[in-house]
C-alpha cells in the first residue's frame, strides 16, 4: 500500500523483540540493529553496479544503521546501538523485510539476547520450565531505554534537512585526489563529507565543506569509501549518501 500510494518514506524503524528478556545472558546495555546489505529490491544491473563499486556494504539501511549508532553517542538512551551487519538474524525475518522488499529504509531493534522459551510459545510449564510470552520475563527499563533510541533516531532524522541528491565521485580520469558533486538539500547551511576505511563498519572522519556542492580531497578513491551528508545552522545532520561514479 505504502509503495503503490507513493509514500515517501525516509525510514523505517522495526521494534521487534526489545522486552529485554529477563534471563542471565541478556545484556541490557545494548540493542541490535539489523540491517540489509545487499537491497533486496535491487535490480540485476543494481546488483551489477554494487559488484563493481564493492557497494554491499553501503545501502541505504546500512547507512540509517550507522545514523542510529551515531545518535546513541550523542544522546544517552540508557543503552547502546550494536549494529549487526544482516537483513535479519540468521535465516530469520523481520517486518522491516517487507519494507526492504518495497525499496525502503527499513532497520530492525532487537535485544542482545533472546529466550526461545518465551516467544512463539503456549503459556505453560513443563519439567520446571515455564514457556510463554508473560509481562514477569519483561524488563521495562530496557524496553524504555531502547522507546528513549528510536524518540531520539525519530526527532534528528525529523529536525536535519533533507539528505542530498545527486552525489556523485568523478571518475572519468585517474588520480589521487577525489571530487565528490551533489545537488543542494533544501534547508541545509552546510555539508560534510565523510569517509571510513574500506574495512571499517562506520564513517570515521568528516570534513565541514560549507555551503558549496562540489569538494576535492586529497585522497584516493582506492582506500576509503566516501559519503555526502547535509548539516543545518544548528548542527543537526542528514542520513549520509554515498555516492555514484561520474565519467
Amino acid at each position: 500500500m505504502a509503495k503503490s500510494s507513493g509514500w515517501n518514506i525516509e525510514a523505517v524503524l522495526n521494534n521487534d523483540i526489545v522486552g529485554g528478556d529477563r534471563n542471565p545472558q541478556q545484556d541490557s546495555g545494548l540493542v541490535r540493529v539489523f540491517s540489509e546489505g545487499l537491497p533486496l529490491a535491487a535490480s540485476d544491473a543494481d546488483l551489477r553496479q554494487l559488484r563493481d563499486l564493492e557497494g554491499e556494504s553501503d545501502s541505504t539501511s546500512r547507512q540509517l544503521a550507522r545514523y542510529i549508532a551515531d545518535v546513541g553517542r550523542t544522546y544517552d538512551s540508557g543503552l547502546q546501538p550494536m549494529l549487526v551487519f544482516r537483513l535479519d538474524r540468521y535465516l530469520r525475518g523481520g517486518d522491516h523485510s517487507s519494507f526492504n522488499q518495497q525499496g525502503y529504509t527499513a532497520v530492525r531493534f532487537t535485544e542482545f539476547r533472546e529466550d526461545f522459551n518465551h516467544q512463539h510459545q503456549n503459556v505453560r510449564t513443563e519439567n520446571g520450565i515455564e514457556f510463554g510470552d508473560l509481562p514477569k520475563f519483561v524488563n521495562f527499563d530496557y524496553v524504555a531505554n531502547v522507546a528513549r533510541l528510536n524518540a531520539a533516531t525519530l526527532a534528528s532524522l525529523a529536525s536535519a534537512p533533507a539528505p542530498p541528491t545527486k552525489v556523485h565521485l568523478l571518475a572519468a580520469k585517474l588520480e589521487n585526489d577525489s571530487t565528490l558533486t551533489w545537488e543542494a538539500s533544501p534547508g541545509a547551511t552546510g555539508y560534510e563529507v565523510v569517509w571510513r576505511a574500506t574495512t571499517s563498519p562506520e564513517w570515521g572522519k568528516a570534513q565541514p565543506m560549507g555551503n558549496q556542492t562540489r569538494a576535492t580531497l586529497p585522497m584516493s578513491k582506492d582506500n576509503v569509501i566516501f559519503g555526502v551528508r547535509a548539516v543545518d545552522n544548528q548542527g543537526h545532520r542528514s542520513l549520509t549518501v554515498t555516492p555514484l561514479p561520474e565519467r
